[in-house]
């Protein structure tokens, strides 16, 4: 049976994204510099960061769609995986070098011009909320897509912080609420990076992939008619899009024939989104048994 996967194109999105933020972060490195602000320059900082990130998932995207090799025998799928855990990092960081920063410049403040930091970081707030929506539609889907997604929505909400700074310095002329701006840009960052770095990590030791529950897998292929025993079932993360499975059914019976495997391999995709499936028949020959079967509690993880 053929397998057909169209990963969504983004790639568009990620080129327009990288350029409008690679100019943005130019423009508000030079008024941070400008106006004294620390917010303006860790915000910078940070959407330098954003823009490696969207480098990194354009390329991955790009080489996700690549034909698989003899040697490659998915192709570059996984790239997606890796794309997302680098971004996470880069986020993480960026968070550490803003905190500290941060803390350096309220021991020893400096004197901000807080029209400039408004100005700048309202049309930061603005350009990342338009680069944000270029990934909307797709990061439910894609850890990848998702990645670009909170990056941009969180630098949206970190530069209406800094306008907000901005303005409370005009009122109150203090300019701790630049560094104090810059210690919630950090707090935002982080807890947003958080989950992301969580499901990386986790497609990329091969671990299940959130969306699927194995036991229901598991229940699922036990239930199947004339299916006495499930076992090396192995469920994992080909890419941040496509999910792949193995498994050993147990049919003393038989009756495993082309039309069986064609529905097992269709109802899995339709019901648990496992595009890649490989399931082998046995007869249950006790000599030669595994010791995972259908009684077991545990689904092994490739």
């Amino acid at each position: 049976m053929a397998h057909v996967h169209e990963p969504g194109n983004f790639n568009k999105a990620f080129a327009l994204g990288a350029l409008l933020n690679g100019a943005y972060v130019l423009v508000e490195a030079s008024y941070g510099f400008y106006a004294g602000s620390l917010a303006l320059i860790a915000d910078a900082g940070h959407n330098l960061s954003d823009v490696l990130s969207l480098l990194l998932a354009w390329g991955a995207s790009l080489l996700a769609t690549s034909k698989p090799t003899a040697h490659y025998t998915y192709g570059f799928r996984r790239a997606t995986i890796i794309a997302s855990l680098l971004s996470s990092i880069l986020l993480l960081v960026a968070v550490g070098g803003i905190a500290w920063e941060a803390l350096q410049r309220i021991a020893a403040p400096l004197q901000i011009d807080g029209r400039t930091v408004i100005f700048v970081a309202g049309a930061g707030m603005l350009i990342n909320a338009a680069t944000a929506m270029l990934f909307a539609s797709g990061r439910k889907r894609d850890l990848n897509v998702k990645a670009a997604f909170l990056h941009m929505t969180a630098d949206a909400a970190v530069s209406f912080g800094v306008v907000v700074g901005g303005i409370a310095i005009l009122l109150t002329g203090q300019t701790w609420w630049d560094p104090a701006i810059s210690l919630a840009i950090a707090a935002v960052i982080l807890i947003s990076t958080w989950g992301l770095l969580r499901d990386s990590f986790k497609l990329a030791v091969d671990a299940v992939p959130a969306a699927i529950d194995p036991r229901q897998v598991r229940e699922y292929l036990c239930g199947l008619p004339g299916v006495e025993a499930v076992h090396d079932l192995h469920i994992w993360g080909m890419s941040t899009t496509e999910t792949a499975l193995t498994a050993h059914l147990t049919m003393p019976s038989g009756g495993a024939d082309d039309r069986f495997l064609a529905q097992v391999a269709e109802e899995l995709r339709a019901q648990f989104q496992i595009d890649h499936s490989t399931v082998q028949v046995e007869q249950g020959d006790t000599a030669l048994a595994c010791q995972q079967t259908c009684a077991d509690d545990q689904t092994t993880v490739r």
